[in-house]
């Protein structure tokens, strides 16, 4: 029902409601080849970059496989020592978040949006105050753990001294006040919620943290029509919310290009599958695992492209395939993280972070 622009790549074209995007084009990549044929009405396969971490027959999720969020914490960790190395903003981690699987819960990501505003001191506890009570923690702790050595206290001891280091830095809580940004700025990448979680994601790369996921923000992209709930279709569900997405996504690349951060900060958007190539009688989409596009930016890449295509009713991919594990090797090269690297179950199986024979995406290598 929509219809097309030109955009600053020539011969290539976006929907209408995304002019901001088609503007920007020649600073991005669009593969228009992603096989998302492994994913699931969840959001592990893409964000593990792992077609093998899906939802298994006994119906467990992830098949114990980290996300490349959780990967990154433990073999690249965060840019900040007083800052986590892996922030999740979304409204619903379980449904919009894939974690640590069986790499441990240390290296699942921290909920945003629910410590946003809780890591700071309380009111009249001065640091120094705070310092004295942690000493009696530790003291406390050390007692007990001569008698539960290598259990959850292990864990429960060293995820508080981190808390403990995040309080008294308070360089998390000022990563999240978003009162510091200018009222331009803030219109400019929008007053709701996909806006300001993009704002928030460049503030905590900006800080210092690693890894960020933005997931459901905008509600969600499950268009299945406009008689069908909870997201409507086509015109009532997707097109209302394209210009907030629209507006977020090129500011946030503009915003972290003016701030000299781009070339260091790679930028994905992608969803978990595609979407039917044909309407439903419904006036909505329904899923496709044959094929999806994602879009690219930053990085130092090589942008201003469109990578791989479909056939010419983009029901299947035709050239240039990028599978899960190629993405998951193009973010982890991007990090400085050993592609060879393993990670050892609980079981004590060496596990590659990329599975596979994954590879960097070649053309984003130049």
């Amino acid at each position: 029902p929509f219809n097309t622009i030109s955009t600053s790549i020539p011969g290539v074209q976006f929907g209408e409601h995304l002019p901001l995007q088609a503007a920007m084009a020649d600073q991005m990549s669009i593969i228009r080849s992603v096989d998302c044929s492994a994913s699931n009405h969840t959001p592990i396969t893409m964000q593990a970059g792992n077609p093998l971490a899906r939802r298994t027959d006994d119906g467990k999720d992830g098949a114990g496989y980290p996300s490349m969020g959780s990967v990154a914490a433990k073999f690249r960790g965060s840019n900040d020592r007083d800052l986590p190395a892996f922030v999740a903003l979304a409204p619903s981690m379980r449904a919009d978040v894939w974690g640590a699987g069986h790499l441990g819960s240390s290296f699942d990501p921290i909920a945003g949006m629910d410590v946003a505003g809780k890591f700071g001191l309380p009111k009249g506890v001065a640091i120094e105050r705070l310092q004295d009570r942690s000493t009696l923690r530790k003291q406390f702790d050390q007692m007990r753990s001569d008698l539960d050595r290598g259990s959850l206290l292990e864990k429960t001891t060293a995820f508080g001294e981190k808390a403990f280091e995040m309080v008294t830095a308070g360089k998390v809580e000022k990563a999240f006040d978003l009162s510091q940004e200018s009222d331009k700025l803030r219109d400019q990448y929008g007053r709701v919620s996909v806006g300001e979680k993009a704002l928030l994601a460049r503030r905590l790369v900006e800080a210092g943290v690693t890894f960020v996921v933005v997931s459901g923000a905008w509600g969600y992209f499950d268009n299945h029509g406009d008689k069908v709930p909870p997201w409507g279709g086509i015109e009532k569900g997707l097109k209302p919310i394209l210009p907030t997405i629209d507006a977020a996504f090129t500011t946030l690349i503009r915003d972290l290009k003016e701030r000299g951060l781009l070339d260091s900060t790679l930028v994905l958007m992608l969803g978990e599958f595609g979407r039917t190539p044909v309407m439903s009688v419904d006036a909505g989409r329904g899923h496709w695992t044959n094929c999806m596009s994602m879009l690219a930016a930053g990085g130092g890449l090589s942008h201003g492209q469109v990578i791989g295509s479909t056939d010419s009713r983009g029901y299947d991919i035709a050239t240039g395939k990028v599978r899960p594990q190629d993405l998951a090797a193009t973010v982890f090269r991007h990090l400085e993280i050993d592609l060879s690297s393993h990670w050892v179950t609980a079981a004590g199986r060496p596990t590659p972070i990329v599975t596979e024979a994954g590879r960097p995406i070649p053309e984003l290598m130049g």
